[in-house]
């Protein structure tokens, strides 16, 4: 019988969980904004997951900012991640910044202005 989710992905899930708590609790840096953990990637292995971030109300540079921050912080955040997963090994930590959201924005404003276009060209019509 197959299992639905294998390791790596109930582990991820579990990681995911944890850096949103240590982000919010535990690191104390006023170069970050407001940071979302979208997503946690993992190897097969668990040697390398791949972090993806979102920061609310920031413009390119602040996001770049944000994720050279996280960066920097890596080895703190594996440590405070190793305190409160029980595995033999912690995953290396590589921070990327999720573009989803802002494409996700980006498609919801072009089809706002598609249908208020299209309504301002309907020809007005009398009962």
């Amino acid at each position: 019988m197959a299992r639905e989710f294998g390791r790596s992905q109930r582990v991820a899930s579990e990681m995911q969980k944890e850096l949103a708590t240590i982000l919010q609790r535990e690191v104390h840096d006023p170069r970050l904004g407001f940071i979302t953990v979208n997503e946690v990637v993992l190897s097969k292995d668990l040697a390398m997951a791949k972090i993806y971030v979102t920061v609310l109300n920031a413009d390119e540079a602040g996001k770049r900012a944000n994720i050279e921050a996280l960066t920097e912080m890596a080895p703190f955040i594996r440590h405070e991640l190793a305190k409160r997963m029980r595995l033999r090994h912690i995953s290396e930590l590589h921070f990327y910044y999720d573009s989803s959201f802002d494409t996700g924005m980006r498609v919801s404003e072009l089809l706002h202005e598609v249908i208020e276009h299209d309504a301002s060209e309907k020809p007005q019509q009398d009962d």
